[in-house]
């Protein structure tokens, strides 16, 4: 599998998550028990469905060989593997930021003016 993985997150949560040392989610992940996190390929879709008309977000980049036993690939949209994280994510599993808005047809618009996924 991918040797990472993604998680957009409000930019004030991870803020939050800085000063406590680690992540724990949003609240949809709390809710579901786990973290959910999405491959490049995955984020367009995940962006259009959960994060349209958002701004104030990162885009957080996660190396998946910090996880360990935490880190699970399941079924989701339509049978495809996600990777959802059975804990808090640590900070030094973030290997980057970038600061976006998704637009109200799910389409990134990043700080640094890309407008292309990773």
């Amino acid at each position: 599998m991918s040797p990472v993985a993604y998680k957009l997150v409000d930019a004030a949560e991870w803020r939050a998550a800085r000063a406590a040392g680690a992540y724990a989610g949003s609240a949809v992940d709390r809710a579901d028990g786990y973290i959910h996190m999405s491959t490049a390929e995955q984020l367009v879709e995940t962006a259009r469905r959960h994060y349209a008309g958002r701004d104030g977000l990162l885009l957080v980049e996660v190396a998946l060989e910090e996880l360990g036993d935490a880190l699970r690939w399941e079924p989701s949209r339509g049978g495809e593997l996600f990777p959802h994280l059975y804990g808090p994510l640590p900070l030094s599993a973030a290997r980057s930021e970038r600061e976006l808005a998704v637009d109200d047809d799910g389409r990134p618009t990043f700080a640094d003016g890309a407008t292309r996924w990773p």
